[in-house]
């Protein structure tokens, strides 16, 4: 008499077969989708592995994924952040994930554009380079970032001439060719043309702004965001971004005035 209780049933051996192999392809799975999630260059985790991990985990595995700002926002906060510090290593990846995030490629240039009056013209030249670069290897055609538009935003005009004036008083006995400059140009036209959003040039502005440590600047641009359709929530990631693009201390430094805009727009 053969005694089979030892063998088992074949259907629970097969079942328990078929478990055993499932849970084996779903760890392989896993641990292929997180090798995937890994952003921090082979270097940097053979480097430093705690800031591979730092990278990895919390700046792109939680910030970036923070639902305040959407991805296109974040990837033109970073680009502004970028070319604010003039850190054109980065800014191929960045503006590649950019792209990938919504950004089009007439922002991008018009981007680096603006914050060659808010960087200076040398972060900018500098950040040309690698948008061009960008560009080719995505088969996207410069004549079309080439293209004039003659389209012009219209503004508040009671609001411009009372900052046109402001701007006279404050800068022009002084430096009478930069308040010239400053209304016919930066405000007369950069800030009118149609290729950002005035949403998107002040996000940008901020941006950098921040990124350089220029807080004396904020006040004013902070109320114009907030204008041109940018919340106190946005503005508040805004700061948390920049922390890990620009330092800590001056996302520290930008917000007590942060803090006291949000405070008199709510008087």
């Amino acid at each position: 008499m053969n005694d089979h209780s030892s063998v088992g049933d074949p259907m629970k051996v097969f079942t328990a077969i078929l478990a055993a192999v499932s849970l084996v392809a779903s760890a392989q799975a896993q641990e292929r989708k997180t090798a995937a999630q890994k952003v921090a260059p082979a270097i940097v985790q053979e480097i430093t592995p705690a800031l591979a991990a730092f990278t990895d985990e919390i700046l792109f595995g939680d910030v970036w994924r923070r639902p305040e700002l959407a991805p296109r926002d974040r990837s033109m906060v970073t680009i502004a952040a970028l070319i604010a510090g003039g850190h054109t290593a980065q800014m191929t990846g960045h503006f590649n994930r950019g792209l990938d995030n919504g950004v089009k490629p007439d922002e991008i240039t018009a981007t680096i554009t603006h914050l060659a009056f808010y960087a200076g013209w040398p972060r900018a030249i500098s950040a040309v380079d690698a948008a061009k670069d960008v560009f080719a290897k995505r088969g996207i055609e410069l004549d079309q970032l080439a293209a004039e538009s003659s389209e012009v935003l219209s503004l508040d005009e009671a609001g411009e001439a009372q900052r046109a004036v402001a701007v006279d008083d404050q800068v022009g006995a002084i430096a009478p060719a930069l308040a010239r400059y400053t209304n016919s140009v930066l405000f007369g036209d950069l800030w009118r043309r149609a290729d950002l959003t005035p949403r998107d040039r002040s996000l940008v502005t901020i941006s950098a702004l921040i990124a350089a440590g220029q807080s004396e600047q904020l006040p004013f641009h902070l109320n114009r965001g907030m204008d041109n359709g940018l919340t106190q929530i946005q503005l508040s990631e805004v700061i948390t971004h920049i922390a890990f693009y620009a330092g800590w201390p001056r996302a520290m430094s930008a917000l007590p005035v942060a803090k006291s805009v949000f405070a008199a727009r709510t008087k």
